[in-house]
């Protein structure tokens, strides 16, 4: 397994959500992306960072 850890910082919110922009390494392209987080569980998170695991 190939696993890799992904740093997102705050952009807005929408409607029922928070809206993060990935922060890729330097030099290296975005994994993910946008990430869309529900308010309840993101709360006033200015980063947030997720972890992935991919089966080889």
């Amino acid at each position: 397994m190939s696993k890799k850890t992904v740093n997102f910082e705050y952009e807005k919110d929408t409607k029922n959500s928070v809206r993060y922009k990935e922060v890729p390494a330097d030099g290296e392209a975005p994994v993910l992306g946008t990430l869309y987080v529900q308010k309840w569980y993101a709360g006033d998170a200015k980063t947030l960072r997720v972890s992935i695991e991919k089966d080889t």
